[in-house]
């Protein structure tokens, strides 16, 4: 073999293994909304961005505008890997505390409330991204006002329904829950844990049972009407205007511009880390290195093995050369 085939060789064999390396490092991304019952985002996307019918949605788009709407399927916590009352303070559950949908979190008692009743009943969460991951829904307590911020405190301590992988049917992870006996405007707070990843997507959904007095609501106070999820053509529709991905190929993607939630913990200035700076869990990181094959920083060890591979397979050609010419000259 001559010393070009040999350089050639070496060079193939480097690259090939790093460039499939590399498109396993690609950051995924999962995205989605609780839809049954339908969530506050869910909702006032599906009344539409540029002009919402309900004051509350009305309200939402003043407080954080109409991108938050746009990108209803990425209310997230890139790094959260479980942490979520550590990362997510009192107040900010709605939006796990990321400023763009800081609209969701205004303590309000009319937003649009799906009918829930006791019993069991079988929930939805459009997934415009699928990807392994638990599900758990916890219930406000008795008692639960709307007009005040939600906190950690307003919810039941273990979630009243919950699932791991559950069947995705027509793009909608569906699973099946008993709702304990309520009565009046309540909430569910939906966790989706992924677990090929460390990020987690929330939601809040209100709802409504039938019974009793609703606290909060003010005298004279109308309920709006009921809430509807967003439309196939909707959601297709909205995805050019979206800065989160619909398919799952990351949202580190340069082509949408967006950028992983930064994570911070309860009690620190998000806006003293830069909001959606992206953010690197070492030890989640690992994790999914080890599940997925790829992890925040692999991509940038991929180039850095690219062109070490590069200029190594480039030395050796320089040696074999070499080696030619020196062999070339003793036979002459």
């Amino acid at each position: 073999m001559t010393a070009r085939r040999k350089a050639a060789r070496v060079l193939a064999l480097g690259v090939a293994p790093l460039a499939l390396a590399g498109l396993a490092a690609a950051p995924a991304a999962a995205h989605g909304s609780l839809t049954d019952p339908v969530s506050r985002v869910s909702a006032c996307y599906a009344e539409g961005p540029e002009n919402p019918r309900s004051a509350a949605c009305k309200a939402a788009v003043a407080a954080g505008g109409t991108q938050a709407l746009y990108d209803w399927n990425g209310v997230n916590i890139a790094d959260a890997a479980g942490k979520h009352r550590d990362l997510i303070p009192d107040g900010k559950l709605c939006s796990a505390a990321n400023d763009k949908f800081r609209g969701l979190d205004l303590p309000r008692a009319d937003w649009p409330a799906s009918a829930m009743s006791a019993g069991k009943h079988t929930f939805a969460f459009r997934a415009t991204a699928p990807h392994k991951g638990s599900f758990a829904l916890y219930l406000t307590r008795p008692g639960y006002d709307a007009s005040q911020p939600l906190a950690w405190s307003d919810l039941e301590a273990k979630p009243f329904a919950s699932a791991t992988d559950p069947a995705l049917k027509d793009g909608s992870y569906v699973f099946d829950g008993t709702v304990p006996q309520r009565s009046g405007r309540h909430l569910v707070y939906t966790i989706w844990q992924r677990s090929d990843s460390p990020e987690a997507f929330y939601a809040c959904s209100d709802v409504m049972f039938g019974g009793g007095s609703e606290k909060g609501a003010g005298v004279g106070a109308r309920t709006p009407q009921p809430p509807t999820a967003p439309s196939e053509d909707a959601i297709a529709e909205g995805a050019a205007k979206s800065s989160v991905e619909h398919d799952g190929h990351g949202d580190d993607d340069a082509d949408t511009g967006a950028k992983a939630t930064t994570a911070v913990p309860a009690g620190e200035d998000r806006a003293a880390t830069g909001g959606n700076a992206p953010s690197v869990n070492a030890a989640a990181g690992e994790e999914v290195l080890a599940e997925t094959g790829g992890s925040g920083s692999s991509t940038y060890l991929a180039i850095g093995g690219a062109a070490a591979l590069s200029a190594g397979a480039a030395a050796l050609f320089a040696s074999q050369r070499r080696r030619a010419t020196a062999t070339g000259r003793r036979g002459r």
